[in-house]
């Protein structure tokens, strides 16, 4: 399996792990997971909207919420009301008749770039990427705890500093887990965009994304909502 064949696997069990049902325009053979909070900027970064992206069905493709500030910065964002990735890997912003308000193709890993010449020059990459919190593995190793939002430990790993496979990290997970950890069955890990992901050998991923307090949070966050927490 190659490299995004195996991102597209993982989406696609995302997908089906968080009980959403494909949205008409979406493509879920796409390699990249479009999940959580991305930044559009222009090449100053001194216009900034922050889009989060999510995997509901909304209209012509999936949902997104624009935040606050983001009319004043880009004013054609005003007609944005959901996305999509279709057969050709290209990222559409689109209004509310599926018509394409941005196209954006990714130029590296996790950045985005006009598809078109001539066309605005805005940029998109996750939040974390431009505040410069995108994590590399080495600074993820060690001990971490599972737990409810409201405090309950579920669980307690290590992320290992081992290969599991060609793609991804070894972990331990330590004895007496809830069932809600065991029946998961996490094997393996890695980094994504941003996101910490925890893979089961089915390679169904729990995705994480890093708070500002340090705290890592499940997206999407579904009927359990999941922390991810250094020890």
């Amino acid at each position: 399996m190659t490299r995004t064949q195996f991102s597209a696997a993982c989406w696609i069990a995302a997908i089906a792990a968080s009980g959403y049902a494909p949205a008409a325009g979406a493509q879920t053979d796409s390699s990249t997971p479009m999940l959580g909070l991305w930044e559009l900027s222009n090449a100053d970064r001194d216009k900034i909207c922050t889009i989060n992206f999510k995997l509901d069905a909304a209209g012509p493709g999936r949902a997104l919420e624009l935040q606050k500030g983001c009319a004043e910065a880009f004013p054609e964002t005003k007609d944005i009301v959901a996305w999509t990735i279709d057969k050709d890997d290209t990222l559409r912003l689109i209004d509310a008749k599926g018509r394409p308000v941005f196209e954006l193709t990714e130029v590296e890993n996790g950045l985005f770039e006009p598809l078109r010449p001539g066309a605005t020059l805005v940029f998109l990459q996750t939040q974390a990427a431009a505040q410069g919190r995108d994590r590399t593995a080495d600074t993820m190793f060690g001990d971490w705890a599972i737990v409810r939002t409201g405090g309950k430990q579920l669980c307690q790993i290590t992320l290992l500093e081992e290969a599991h496979d060609t793609e991804n990290f070894a972990m331990k997970v330590k004895p007496g887990c809830d069932t809600l950890v065991t029946n998961f069955a996490p094997k393996s890990w890695r980094m994504d965009r941003g996101l910490l992901l925890v893979l089961s050998e089915r390679n169904d991923p729990w995705r994480f994304e890093e708070e500002e307090s340090g705290t890592w949070h499940r997206i999407p966050q579904g009927r359990q909502p999941l922390l991810l927490v250094r020890q």
